[in-house]
């Protein structure tokens, strides 16, 4: 505690006057009972003197306001105790408190935050340092560092609301060491560090948090915490939406989607990097050159199996041709959270407007040609990149381009992937494990994730046993609870579910057989360029036709589990 008496600043020498003033000024303008005052200066049982020694103290308090301009009255007696009339000009309690009720109604995040800002400014140090009465530090304090908390954790998520991740981390280490224990602050960090390219180190401030929860406390993550972690294993982007964009959605979220939908997201910000991610090379490469080709407008299209990767590849080749787009990257999500796909009504209400600068839009998600082929039009110059699990020959048979049809990740990759996610320390511990691993996972990148999360969820479970358990029953295994997004069967199923009757019988069937043999003689080719055209089939005419061995599994697996019920239900007694 101090008094400021213009340039000059006394600070209080801790004694019974001082934990006097500190009582007063912690409840401004408010009656303080002598007998909370007693108990705030002496602490203990107060002797028999005491409610003299108090009004003592207060006549010292009264000539050292009186020495420093400030007026005797300040300190007013009152039936039952004293009171002190304080205001913003005054105290800086008031001020802090006057300052935080101004920024809640501000007009805007930048008004609001620089009034939170400015209430920060006037903490200096511990409160009550100088202050020796224990019940005050033991009630007062907490009470005032919840208040300085509350603010400062407002304050970062308007500084991450306005993409200053990089401004904002000094406060949220800070916050994240001295209060290990309210979580926002980690949130806020982990947000922070993963916004600003810093994947691995995002991934292992949320394990050291969860290990000290678990060893200090005996306790999980919040939900918070948990759900970034699958966001960053996801590589979802945890960017906000700019403002108008968000009103763009809402314009049309009424009378579009159904109760309860999801709003397809549309950004138009820095787009990141995909956590940890590992190959593809010449696809980049490839497909970087046709999208910032001098040529004028292009094409590519990203296809392929489920789980397979392929937003993930649209995503690191935006992050990395962004520079070659001033008018902005946009992404539209042209499905649901379920796989519902959106209307192409909806789709087209949601795409950017033509602004200055060549612009890259990315369709994630696309159901079919017919979802694409009339947002190409309003596309106008803009590179457009597709995902889908349909290889959209219609698409680039009438408007150019290339396809990207996505295979399973080569070993080194999917090595490179699991060390990135899990830790390179880790996995180059148990190599031939990891090897295994990634086999075990069919080298498709959802499933390498989904071991991944689990690993880092259990940092005890060593790599080899990860892999042994996972290949005891691999699909039905390979699922984080927490999101359906990280489910073999729930991806897997939800793909097979959208396919007709006849299509999704004739995929099981193929599943059974060996991995050598013809499938042509199996199935027609009818039926065969229709599987490879949902994504689930690769080849054909003129070589073989081929199914990855991870959905060879994932049939064989769907085949016994229903043949299993079924026999189940059948013996039942009815």
């Amino acid at each position: 505690m101090s008094i400021a008496h213009g340039p000059e600043i006394v600070v209080l020498k801790p004694s019974k006057p001082t934990s006097l003033l500190a009582a007063l000024l912690l409840h401004p303008g408010t009656v303080v009972s002598t007998t909370y005052l007693l108990r705030a200066v002496w602490d203990e049982e107060p002797p028999a003197t005491a409610r003299a020694a108090l009004q003592t103290c207060v006549l010292r308090l009264r000539r050292l306001f009186a020495k420093y301009g400030i007026s005797a009255t300040t300190i007013e007696a009152v039936p039952g105790g004293y009171r002190m009339h304080n205001d913003p000009e005054t105290l800086d309690l008031v001020l802090f408190r006057t300052l935080a009720a101004q920024a809640a109604s501000a007009a805007g995040p930048g008004e609001e935050l620089y009034r939170l800002r400015e209430a920060l400014s006037l903490w200096q140090g511990q409160p009550l340092a100088n202050v020796a009465s224990r019940l005050l530090r033991q009630d007062a304090v907490p009470a005032l560092e919840q208040e300085r908390l509350r603010v400062l954790e407002r304050v970062c998520d308007l500084e991450l609301a306005a993409g200053n991740c990089h401004q904002v981390l000094v406060d949220l280490y800070e916050g994240a060491r001295r209060h290990p224990v309210r979580e926002r602050f980690t949130e806020q960090l982990i947000e922070a560090l993963y916004r600003t390219g810093r994947q691995a180190e995002a991934l292992a401030e949320y394990r050291t948090v969860r290990d000290r929860l678990r060893d200090e406390l005996g306790i999980d993550p919040g939900q918070g915490l948990r759900r970034l972690e699958l966001a960053i294993l996801r590589a979802e982007d945890l960017a906000p939406a700019p403002r108008e964009t968000v009103r763009a959605v809402t314009a049309v979220e009424a009378p579009a989607l159904p109760s309860g939908a999801a709003v397809p997201a549309r950004s138009a910000r820095a787009v990141l990097p995909v956590p940890a991610f590992a190959g593809r090379e010449n696809d980049r490469r490839t497909m970087a050159a046709g999208l910032t080709s001098a040529d004028g407008p292009r094409l590519v299209v990203v296809s392929g199996a489920p789980g397979i990767g392929k937003s993930a590849l649209a995503r690191q080749t935006a992050y990395e041709v962004q520079d070659a787009f001033p008018g902005g990257v946009f992404t539209l999500q042209l499905a649901r959270p379920d796989g519902t796909a959106i209307a192409v009504e909806e789709a087209a209400q949601l795409l950017p407007e033509t602004g200055a600068g060549r612009r890259l839009i990315v369709l994630d998600g696309a159901a079919g040609a017919w979802q694409v082929l009339p947002l190409l039009p309003a596309a106008g110059d803009a590179a457009v990149l597709v995902t889908s699990r349909r290889g959209l020959a219609a698409v680039v048979a009438t408007h150019g381009g290339s396809v990207h049809r996505l295979d399973a990740l080569r070993p080194a990759e999917a090595y490179a992937l699991l060390a990135g996610l899990v830790g390179a320390e880790r996995i180059g511990a148990e190599p031939a494990a990891a090897r295994e691993l990634a086999t075990v996972c069919g080298h498709f990148p959802l499933a390498l994730r989904i071991a991944a999360g689990r690993l880092l969820t259990r940092p005890g479970l060593s790599v080899a046993d990860c892999a042994a358990w996972l290949a005891e029953d691999p699909p039905a295994r390979l699922a984080l609870a927490e999101d359906a997004r990280l489910s073999v069967p729930e991806v897997l199923g939800q793909a097979l579910d959208s396919l007709a009757p006849e299509l999704r019988e004739a995929f099981f069937r193929l599943g059974t057989r060996a991995a050598d043999e013809d499938l042509s003689a199996v199935e027609s080719e009818a039926v065969l360029e229709q599987l490879v055209e949902t994504g689930l089939l690769e080849d054909g005419p003129p070589g073989p036709y081929r199914l990855h061995d991870f959905l060879r599994v994932y049939a064989r697996w769907h085949v016994r589990t229903h043949e299993t019920a079924g026999a189940a239900a059948a013996a039942a007694p009815h």
